[in-house]
């Protein structure tokens, strides 16, 4: 399937029956991702159920508090997703007390102390108080390597840019082969965090000018 092939792309907000379909993109995306890899116990037998109930339970939160759920659509059919989070949310490491409990039941003490510390790690490294967080960002693998990930990192741009009270959109990255992708679009290495055996890099977006 080339590029010329997806006609009828459409970026819109999620809705709340659409998340279900996120969450299936998303767990497909980060399956390997070394941090959740590490976070869930990969090893271990529940793994891929710890990582699906996880995303769900973060997708909930997401639109339980109004925050940015941006899909991209080729006709009716969702392909790709952005999570976009305000740093003022009440989403970082001082979780609503039911998203730890959830999180508690499904992930177990060990994984969801670990999100908390991440979190707050990565808040505490920011370069700005008010600031947006890349939470998630993927498209489906039967879409991959066309480029569409672009198109939800420019949307995810425009509202940042847009946003008054933003100071710009960071995104913390484990695998090194996808820092081009944000490195092309004017993000900035802040500095690299360590979280048990996993490094990473937490990059930053200052927020662009309007022209």
């Amino acid at each position: 399937m080339s590029v010329e092939q997806l006609n009828h792309l459409l970026m819109r907000e999620l809705e709340g029956q659409e998340l279900n379909i996120a969450a299936s993109i998303l767990y497909q995306s980060y399956h390997d991702d070394p941090l959740f890899m590490t976070i869930f116990q990969a090893e271990k037998a529940d793994y891929e159920k710890k990582l699906r109930a996880a995303i769900r339970e973060e997708l909930s939160a997401f639109w339980q508090s109004s925050q940015t759920i941006i899909g991209l659509f080729q006709a009716e059919q969702l392909i790709g997703v952005a999570c976009l989070v305000k740093a003022n949310s009440g989403l970082g490491g001082h979780r609503y007390w039911h998203w730890r409990l959830k999180m508690l039941l499904t992930a177990g003490y060990v994984s969801t102390r670990q999100l908390l510390e991440k979190e707050e790690r990565i808040h505490a490294a920011m370069p700005a108080k008010d600031y947006h967080m890349l939470a998630f960002i993927a498209v489906s693998p039967r879409h991959q390597q066309l480029g569409l990930g672009h198109h939800l990192l420019r949307a995810v741009d425009q509202l940042v840019d847009q946003d008054s009270e933003s100071s710009g959109v960071g995104v913390f990255v484990t695998l090194e082969k996808y820092l081009p992708f944000f490195g092309g679009d004017a993000y900035q290495t802040v500095t690299e965090l360590s979280f048990n055996t996993v490094q990473g890099k937490l990059l930053f977006r200052p927020k662009q000018a309007q022209t």
